[in-house]
């Protein structure tokens, strides 16, 4: 019989970020929020971040399966190593609060005018075709989907649950000076019964405006 593997791991990161500060304050109830229109700009966080700086760090879930995990071949939820719970909006607000099981993202697109810049921004995930160790045995990244919540919100999938596709996938389009904002939970589907080791893969989150 084949032993469980170690964590399946995933990495998320934020990467190509340029940030933005003095977002109007208004009520922190929908997570899809009319912000001050400014200079055009695009604002991105991915687990823990920072308001008014660029931050590099570079979170993580996993998954630790037991023997028996494994051989139910039942989903598996995955954790995270993010303490983001509090919005970066502003107000402080706990979007996410079991950050040690969510990931909060978070992002805005700013114009100063109707005539100045795209109408719009988009946020894409892109991840690699497989999660892999190091001897070679690969997990493909489908295996790997999310739900999505946010604490006191109206439309909690403003940023939609999904399935990594093992390539570039378009999440959702940012309207002209919004602020978007929820919690992403992932889970591993533990379709098969897999070698032995630590698997890895990094996901790359960007937002950009042509």
């Amino acid at each position: 019989m084949k032993t469980a593997p170690t964590p399946s791991l995933l990495r998320l990161i934020g990467a190509g970020l340029v940030v933005s500060a003095g977002l109007q304050a208004l009520p922190a109830q929908a997570w899809s929020l009319t912000i001050a229109a400014a200079s055009r700009r695009v604002f991105l966080h991915v687990g823990n971040g920072t308001a008014d700086d660029n931050n590099g760090t570079v979170n993580r879930v996993s998954a630790n399966l037991t023997a028996a995990q494994l051989l139910s071949g039942a989903p598996q939820a995955m954790t995270s190593n993010s303490t983001q719970s509090a919005s970066l909006y502003g107000d402080n607000y706990n979007t996410c609060p079991t950050p040690s099981a969510q990931v909060m993202i978070g992002a805005s697109y700013r114009r100063s005018n109707p005539g100045n810049g795209p109408a719009s921004a988009m946020l894409r995930v892109t991840s690699p075709a497989s999660l892999t160790t190091t001897a070679g045995d690969t997990i493909p990244f489908s295996e790997i989907s999310w739900t999505v919540s946010a604490a006191g919100s109206g439309v909690p999938n403003v940023i939609p649950a999904g399935t990594f596709s093992g390539g570039t996938q378009t999440l959702t389009t940012i309207p002209a000076n919004t602020y978007i904002e929820n919690c992403h939970t992932f889970r591993y589907a533990n379709s098969a019964i897999r070698a032995a080791g630590t698997y890895d893969g990094r996901v790359t989150y960007t937002l950009s405006s042509p």
